[in-house]
């Protein structure tokens, strides 16, 4: 065996057994020291890898891995707390600046009448004392009553202006229904005299404690209806 098959053999497989590469390594001082040497590289490396593995190894490595999926989620739902926190927070700073800002008087009322249809549709009849005492109740600086019967009050009950107390009532006009608002004075309130859309005429006014909104379909109900006010409101 020349020297170079000697020493391939000899690094690929130094505890070979085959008769001539044993012959071969017999025949110089040089090769068997060589070879001795690369067994010893042999032994070395294989006590290496004969480490001895701990008992709990799997348990730990399994905990390991749920702790640092544990710590994975904790981030991600921490993150989706904030977002959350974030949206609510600016929900509510949004609600309360449309709380706090100018209301058109007109508009609201306008969808209000859309909202509370079924109002159109009951007869309750209701005294004027009835609506006084709901009037009372509103808050206002000073108060708020009529005098005597303003025609016929259909339906009564309280509404919100944005944050404001009212009163919604439905009366009879000249010849339709007129819907009127009481909505207690306020800065921020915008009060167009007149406004309107496809279906409703919209007329407002202002009285010493209240906005007075009317609407209805006719402007000559509008008109009726506001002089009745004007006769029984103080």
């Amino acid at each position: 065996m020349d020297e170079l098959k000697f020493r391939r053999q000899a690094y690929s497989e130094p505890n070979s057994q085959d008769p001539d590469f044993l012959d071969a390594a017999m025949k110089s001082v040089e090769r068997e020291a060589f070879l001795n040497d690369l067994k010893g590289l042999d032994n070395k490396i294989e006590r290496a890898l004969k480490v001895d593995v701990p008992d709990d190894l799997a348990a730990k490595l399994l905990l390991r891995q749920q702790l640092h999926h544990h710590q994975s989620q904790r981030r991600k739902t921490g993150f989706a707390f904030a977002l959350v926190a974030s949206v609510a927070f600016l929900a509510g700073m949004t609600f309360t600046l449309l709380r706090m800002g100018p209301v058109d008087l007109g508009q609201h009322a306008l969808a209000h009448v859309y909202h509370e249809d079924k109002a159109l549709h009951i007869d309750q009849d209701v005294p004027f004392q009835d609506v006084n005492f709901q009037l009372a109740s509103l808050g206002g600086k000073s108060e708020m009553r009529f005098t005597q019967q303003p025609g016929k009050v259909f339906y009564s009950t309280y509404c919100d202006f944005q944050g404001v107390q009212s009163l919604h009532l439905v009366m009879q006009g000249e010849q339709g229904k007129v819907t009127l608002f009481i909505v207690p004075l306020e800065d921020r309130m915008v009060l167009d005299k007149a406004f309107a859309d496809n279906k409703y005429q919209g007329m407002g006014f202002e009285t010493d404690n209240a906005y007075m909104l009317l609407v209805g379909e006719q402007r000559q109900d509008l008109n009726y209806v506001k002089n009745e006010i004007k006769q029984t409101f103080i």
